[in-house]
């Protein structure tokens, strides 16, 4: 895993997802190099540089120009241009462009996720994985819902990690936004 402070950020883009995210993301994933992968929302491209590391090829779409510059700045730091797409577009917009995949992971979907999913479901290969990951609580929900109805195979996992800041006395825990990750199986 690339570490969290070896990633280009920008003040208008969140991320990178933290290290510890991605490491379970990138397990339920179930990535091999032989996939194609659909990064929806992809920010500073966290999770998209990860992806380029262990599949044959993804597309990182982003409707902020802010964000597919600076996942642009991480892919050539880490020299993974060649694997990645970048596409200035919305997501549904997007789908629609874009080859059958393995995976799609939507970190960000603007209030339109149930339609994503739905998008994302029919280019979705057997066997392929939704991942969707979260800090509202009503993401999961709606995703869970969405899942269902299309009769995906899911597991649902919330995340609370704290990391230990060093102190002169001793360690001090600091609690991280808790993240909800929904993985359904076509």
């Amino acid at each position: 895993m690339i570490p969290d402070d070896n990633f280009i950020t920008h003040e208008s883009v969140p991320g990178p997802t933290k290290e510890e995210i991605r490491c379970i993301v990138m397990c339920k994933s179930s990535v091999s190099k032989n996939d194609t992968v659909v990064d929806i929302g992809c920010g500073t491209g966290g999770l998209t540089l990860e992806f380029a590391k262990r599949s044959r090829f993804v597309y990182a779409v982003d409707k902020n120009i802010d964000a597919l510059d600076t996942t642009q700045k991480n892919l050539k730091k880490h020299n993974l241009t060649k694997k990645v797409q970048l596409i200035h577009k919305d997501a549904l917009e997007a789908l629609k462009d874009i080859e059958n995949f393995n995976v799609l992971m939507i970190g960000g979907s603007g209030g339109d996720l149930p339609s994503i999913i739905k998008e994302g479901y029919k280019k979705l290969k057997i066997n392929g994985k939704i991942i969707v990951t979260s800090i509202l609580f009503e993401t999961p929900v709606e995703a869970i819902e969405t899942m269902k109805e299309l009769d995906m195979k899911l597991d649902v996992v919330n995340v609370s990690i704290s990391k230990g800041n060093i102190l002169e006395r001793g360690t001090m825990m600091i609690a991280m936004n808790p993240i909800t990750i929904v993985t359904g199986e076509k």
